[in-house]
């Protein structure tokens, strides 16, 4: 089990799921950047990261809107 780093999501998002412009306050979904498809594969990654499940109930706006929140999402379940 690994930590999800600032570093490794930002990477994740620029390079695999191609957001450019990706940075700590990005609104992912609500904005339109994440399709439902995308977002299965950055919870996949997440959960491959961290080791950790997530659960259905846990994915809102408020864990996974942003790179911040994700993060804090993960340190919290770790």
């Amino acid at each position: 089990m690994m930590a999800l780093t600032h570093g490794k999501l930002i990477a994740y998002l620029k390079d695999t799921l191609s957001i450019g412009d990706a940075d700590s306050e990005s609104e992912l979904f609500s904005s339109g950047l994440l399709d439902s498809v995308s977002m299965v594969n950055l919870l996949a990654f997440i959960e491959e990261t961290t080791g950790t499940a997530i659960h259905a109930e846990d994915v809102t706006l408020e864990n996974f809107d942003t790179p911040a929140r994700i993060l804090r999402f993960a340190e919290a379940v770790a």
